[in-house]
C-alpha cells in the first residue's frame, strides 16, 4: 500500500510461451523460421541466428532446442563446462556468442566436437562477424562456416500482429485504433513493442483507466522521453 493509501500495481513477470505456434512469421524473420523448420536438413551442422534484441532468436532457438533435445546456455556459461561431454550428450544451443569472449575456447572445441560427433550447434548474436573479432584465430574459422541467417527489424504488419499478441498474453483487450495509433509513434522494432504492451498494462492498472488511445500516448511520450524499453532476444 502507498502512504495515500492507494494500491500500488504489481509489476509480475507474464509467462512467455515460446512454441513454434506462438512465433508469428513475417518478411523480417520468415527466412530464421525456415531454417529452424527444415532441421535437421542443414546447409552445414552449425547456424548462426544474427538479429537486435527482440527479434525472437531466444524463441525460435527453445524451438529448435525442443525439436532436437538439445543443451541450451549462453557463451560465458560454456566456459565452466566441458565442451566435449556437452557435444557427447547431443545438439546444442549457444546464445550470445558476441556477448562474452570468456567462452571462445570452449566454444572452438565444442563446435570440432560437434562436427566429429554429427551434431548440429544453434548459435545466436546481435550482431554478425564482421562486428565483432575473437581472439581465438581458428574459432573465427569455424564460426564462418555456420550458416548464417539474419533477422531484421519488423515491418507494419509484423509488427501490428506482435502488439495483437502480446495484449492477448496479458489478457487486455484494446481497439485496434490503439494499435494503429502506436505503430505510427513507436520505435520500429519488436523490443520497443513488448515495452510499450508492458507499460500500457501498468499505467492502465496504476490509473484504473482502459488502454485507450489517450493512454497510449501517455505511455508512448513517457518511453520516448526516459522510461525504459525492453531488451528482450
Amino acid at each position: 500500500m502507498s502512504d495515500s493509501g492507494g494500491q500500488l500495481p504489481l509489476s509480475l513477470a507474464m509467462p512467455v510461451s515460446r512454441t513454434r505456434e506462438d512465433f508469428i512469421v513475417g518478411s523480417a524473420n520468415a527466412a530464421a523460421a525456415a531454417l529452424v523448420d527444415r532441421w535437421p536438413d542443414w546447409p552445414a551442422q552449425t547456424a548462426l541466428l544474427v538479429g537486435p534484441p527482440g527479434s525472437g532468436k531466444t524463441h525460435l532457438a527453445t524451438v529448435w532446442a525442443g525439436r532436437a533435445r538439445a543443451s541450451v546456455m549462453d557463451l560465458a556459461t560454456l566456459a565452466g563446462t566441458d565442451p566435449l561431454a556437452l557435444a557427447e550428450a547431443g545438439h546444442v544451443v549457444i546464445e550470445n556468442i558476441d556477448r562474452s569472449r570468456t567462452g571462445d575456447t570452449a566454444l572452438l572445441h565444442l563446435l570440432n566436437a560437434a562436427r566429429e560427433r554429427g551434431r548440429s550447434v544453434l548459435m545466436t548474436a546481435r550482431s554478425g562477424l564482421l562486428d565483432w573479432a575473437t581472439p581465438v584465430a581458428d574459432l573465427a574459422s569455424r564460426l564462418r562456416a555456420a550458416t548464417p541467417v539474419t533477422i531484421a527489424e519488423p515491418d507494419d504488419a509484423l509488427l501490428a500482429q506482435v502488439l495483437v499478441k502480446l495484449f492477448a498474453d496479458r489478457q487486455i483487450t484494446v481497439d485496434r485504433t490503439v494499435v494503429d495509433f502506436a505503430l505510427r509513434r513507436m520505435e520500429r522494432s519488436l523490443a520497443a513493442a513488448n515495452a510499450f504492451v508492458a507499460a500500457l498494462d501498468e499505467a492502465a492498472m496504476a490509473g484504473k483507466r482502459a488502454p485507450s488511445r489517450a493512454l497510449a500516448a501517455e505511455v508512448l511520450e513517457r518511453l520516448e522521453t526516459g522510461g525504459g524499453r525492453g531488451d528482450g532476444s
